[in-house]
């Protein structure tokens, strides 16, 4: 599969852990195929409980949003027929994907795709940047972005520009022309330092 045909997601929740009994309160996602956004997925659920004042702040999503929202398992049941077979992609991917598989534990559901974290590629690609942050990756590549971070759909589409952005660099700049998922998620957890020898090599094939 290649690595511009997936789809890129992203949870806002009530904290940072499942583990500590925090939930996801809205999922958001688009769909990538041959680099063309085609579709999206976004929607607010009710964890159950009431959100603190902080997640109100960061999020702009209130409990007043969330009184009227589907619960998690809901909604997360339409995401897991949503996503597929796809493999999926996430800024801080290990934050994401342990809330997805939290939720889709919950409902006794899985997916079959493999994760990539954007974040991790954007290290190795972009290390002159001053961080790692989506706002400041897309501030650093000049892609235009209007609205407002920290809701869900809003940071997949950033994460979605983002990733087409590093797959262009991926080209432009060390001519790896269309790349596979696995060759992009091998990248991700390549040392800096060996990223150029890596990619020559598949080039020398």
């Amino acid at each position: 599969m290649r690595a511009n045909t997936l789809i890129i997601l992203d949870f806002e929740t009530t904290g940072l852990s499942p583990n500590m009994g925090d939930r996801a309160i809205e999922i958001g996602a688009v769909r990538l195929r041959d680099g063309k956004l085609v579709d999206s997925f976004q929607e607010l659920m009710n964890p159950g409980f009431y959100v603190d004042t902080f997640i109100e702040n960061y999020t702009g999503i209130t409990n007043e949003m969330l009184t009227d929202a589907r619960p998690c398992g809901s909604v997360m049941k339409d995401f897991c027929d949503y996503i597929g077979d796809d493999n999926l992609v996430a800024h801080n991917a290990s934050f994401d994907q342990r809330f997805l598989d939290a939720e889709f534990e919950e409902i006794s559901r899985q997916y079959s795709g493999k994760f990539v974290c954007s974040m991790l590629l954007a290290r190795r690609l972009y290390q002159e940047s001053p961080n790692h942050q989506l706002g400041t990756l897309i501030q650093y590549k000049n892609i235009p972005a209007k609205g407002g971070f920290h809701r869900a759909l809003f940071d997949a589409e950033m994460t979605s520009k983002l990733w087409l952005q590093m797959l262009t660099d991926l080209k432009d700049t060390h001519q790896l022309f269309e790349p596979t998922f696995t060759q992009v998620k091998k990248l991700s957890k390549t040392p800096k330092n060996k990223i150029k020898a890596v990619i020559e090599k598949w080039n020398q094939k």
